[in-house]
């Protein structure tokens, strides 16, 4: 089985068709879990509305100069990329309001998008911080 595309072939994208849904971005601090089942039925939910979930938007605080709750932050946040996952989002947004230790929390953070990149979502950072890709 080849991976290179034929050209005679139309891509997917080609072959698409549009159908009336109208795009959304979830606001992290509106979702009542992460669990799967409350996701499922969230994804249900939209799709009946004709919602699509483009986007989600996370808020985070980094004021405290201490690594566990640096991490701690951080798996909040790749909780929600997981999330984001699973509703089938293209970008995870994450507003940083404080960061006492950019040395310390821009470690974690790219290694935080380089898990949404592994699940196809870009990790957009707003704030006082910017990490390298």
């Amino acid at each position: 089985m080849s991976t290179t595309s034929s050209p005679d072939r139309p891509s997917p994208i080609d072959c698409c068709s549009q159908t009336d849904v109208t795009p959304v971005t979830i606001d992290a601090a509106d979702l009542e879990s992460t669990a799967p089942e409350y996701l499922r039925d969230l994804k249900r939910d939209l799709a009946e509305a004709n919602l699509a979930p483009t986007g989600l938007t996370v808020r985070a605080c980094f004021d405290e100069d201490c690594s566990l709750a640096t991490q701690e932050e951080v798996d909040r946040i790749r909780g929600y990329v997981r999330a984001g996952a699973f509703l089938g989002v293209a970008s995870v947004t994450v507003s940083v309001s404080d960061v006492e230790d950019p040395e310390k929390v821009r470690p974690a953070l790219e290694a935080c998008a380089e898990r949404a990149d592994r699940e196809g979502i870009v990790l957009d950072l707003e704030g006082p911080i910017t990490i390298e890709r």
